[in-house]
């Protein structure tokens, strides 16, 4: 670990000047307490870095979060073994295709009883909260179970003993994108009325004591449970594609959930503070927890170690290297072939921007992370989903 300054520690080995300089900026702001935490997957992010732990008093930075609220992780392990499966995997790829809407913009047509079960569950969390979803997203409960494009994917992986673990990264979709858009500009009109300069508009916040702070955190938390559940949703449609293609049942023998873009209410050095995590995972001791790699790459099931400078968080992944321009710009399509070599995934060149040299080496990440969290699992990928 790295103590910038009295405000700002940092666990990333591998980071560019700017994207300290971005985190430099937002631990100078008056109300946070007591320190910015980067994690080792830190890079340049809109407004604030991602892959940074944000404390703040009386205040709260809805970009601290980001556009993806509540976008995480979950897994399930499963009783079966890799030598259980077969070879047959592009059948179980299409299968998996089949079952969830991919891609930025697709959703479902129709709601499914478990799905329907869920939406209602979250309309009655929102008339608690005051407030219609479908002002921000009139479709907001076909969007459930649906993966979304970009990052998000879906994953059949096996451990270092062999055993077969379901896999997927999503978040809130559309919905919890206006709500963070909405709440964003909010904040920058809230700056302009009292007349506040901040080096970047994006770090604009919300004042605790305002209208505007409370109506955010109550649409961000109902958003952060969209998202839950939307991994469940999915989580739930890729056992059932798994096992229709195996042909027997799946048995969990474990599932893991994990956020890695929110806000919480959490005691730190003594005072209670809103910590905003934004790629970055809750690593208080003994609290699971989920890490991919890029797609080509391992990803980790863990446990958090608590350690208190980190304000007990984690990496939340490998973290870019290239932008998603610059990946294309720089890589080739055969360059993506062969890092998928083994994999079974969609070949395309939709997904170049996405090639695992555009991340961080994994392995480095996670040396980063020893004192932050203990390996319990490494997962290896057989079968890769993701939307263009």
């Amino acid at each position: 670990m790295q103590q910038v300054n009295k405000r700002l520690m940092n666990w990333a080995s591998i980071i560019e000047p700017k994207t300290l300089a971005q985190a430099e900026a937002t631990a100078a702001l008056p109300f946070i307490f007591p320190h910015v935490a980067l994690m080792p997957d830190a890079h340049l992010g809109k407004g604030a870095t991602v892959g940074s732990v944000i404390p703040t008093l009386g205040a709260i930075i809805p970009a601290a979060v980001g556009v993806d609220i509540g976008c995480g992780m979950a897994a399930v392990r499963t009783q079966y073994h890799r030598e259980e499966l077969g070879s047959d995997l592009a059948r179980l790829r299409q299968a998996i295709e089949r079952a969830i809407p991919l891609s930025a913009g697709n959703y479902n047509t129709s709601l499914t009883d478990s799905a329907a079960q869920r939406v209602e569950q979250l309309t009655k969390l929102a008339e608690k909260s005051g407030f219609d979803p479908a002002r921000y997203a009139k479709n907001w409960a076909l969007q459930l179970g649906s993966l979304g494009s970009g990052n998000h994917f879906i994953e059949v992986t096996v451990d270092e003993r062999g055993w077969v673990w379901l896999f997927l990264h999503s978040g809130s979709r559309g919905v919890g994108n206006k709500i963070a858009s909405h709440h964003i500009r909010v904040a920058q009109q809230a700056m302009k009325r009292w007349h506040i300069d901040l080096p970047d508009n994006e770090l604009a916040y919300l004042v605790e004591e305002t209208d505007e702070f409370w109506t955010y955190i109550r649409e961000l938390r109902w958003a952060q449970e969209f998202a839950l559940a939307n991994r469940d949703e999915m989580m739930d449609r890729v056992v059932a594609a798994f096992a229709e293609w195996h042909g027997g049942p799946v048995e969990e023998v474990e599932r893991v959930q994990c956020h890695h873009n929110y806000t919480a209410r959490e005691q730190h050095f003594g005072k209670e503070v809103w910590l905003s995590r934004k790629g970055a995972i809750n690593a208080t001791a003994g609290v699971p927890g989920l890490i991919p790699g890029s797609m080509g790459d391992a990803s980790y099931v863990v446990v958090g170690k608590g350690n208190r400078l980190s304000l007990n968080s984690s990496p939340h992944g490998a973290g870019r290297n290239y932008s998603r321009s610059a990946a294309r710009r720089t890589f080739s399509r055969a360059q993506l072939r062969e890092a998928m070599a083994g994999i079974e995934y969609r070949d395309t060149d939709a997904f170049l921007d996405e090639i695992p040299q555009a991340y961080k080496p994994i392995d480095v990440v996670m040396r980063d992370a020893a004192d932050l969290v203990e390996v319990r699992h490494t997962l290896r990928q057989i079968v890769n989903v993701k939307g263009d």
